[in-house]
Order: structure tokens, then sequence, then C-alpha cells
């Protein structure tokens, strides 16, 4: 009586096979999170990496600002430009409407990444302009 009993061998392996099924049916449910979660966040680092490269551009953003701020259309406009190393504050204490219509287009449209903006109006033609863009 001192041998196993080849029943009990077989269904001890039985339940270790039936063990490992399981097993492997969860770590392939956590791969594929795993896998979606990988090809979430390498689309998020492509979206940032692209959106770094657009508003972290020092120079192109000073050159683009100069290039709106040199508009004919805002040769009127007493426009002020002050730059740091954080950006660039443009101010007026008066600027025509159509004048702030022609530049918050050109701005808004641009990759700017602004980061204050103040318009206060003075009169039914004209405003004040305070903004801040960053880099």
């Amino acid at each position: 009586m001192n041998r196993i009993n080849p029943f009990y061998i077989g269904v001890t392996l039985l339940v270790i096979l039936l063990f490992l099924a399981i097993k492997l049916g969860s770590v392939k449910s956590e791969l594929k999170e795993a896998s979606s979660s990988y090809k979430e966040t390498l689309k998020l680092s492509t979206d940032l990496s692209g959106l770094k490269e657009v508003y972290s551009n020092k120079e192109r953003i000073k050159k683009s600002l100069q290039r709106i701020l040199e508009l004919s259309s805002l040769s009127a406009a007493k426009i002020e430009k002050k730059s740091s190393n954080s950006g660039i504050v443009i101010s007026s204490e008066s600027i025509n409407k159509n004048e702030l219509n022609s530049l918050m287009g050109k701005i808004l449209n641009g990759s700017f990444n602004i980061g204050a903006l103040k318009i206060k109006k003075l009169s039914n033609t004209n405003a004040s302009l305070y903004m801040e863009i960053k880099w």
C-alpha cells in the first residue's frame, strides 16, 4: 500500500493543467490591456512631441510675431513689444477695433502659446490690449 495510485497522479496533473490554462488566459488579457495602453501612450507622446516642436521654437515664434506686427493694417496702432526670457508681452494703450480684429485674427490663427490676454473697451472704436505670449 505504499504505492501512489496512478489515478491520483492523473487527477493532480489534470488540475495543474487546468490551473495553468486559467492563468494563461488571464495573462493574455493583461497583455492585451498593456498593449492597448502602450499604443495610447505612444500616440500621446507623438502628439506632445509635435506640439513641443510647434510651441517651443523661440526663433520661429519671434519671426512670426514680428511679421504680424509689421503688417500694414497694424502700422497706425501704437503696439509696444517687450521681450523677456519667458516670452513676449504685447500691449497697446489705444488700438482701433479694425486693427485689433486684424491682430487677433493673425495671432489666434497662428501657433502661439498665449499666457494672458486682456482686452478692455475704451470707446465704441478703441480698446486697450495686453497679451503675453510664452515659449
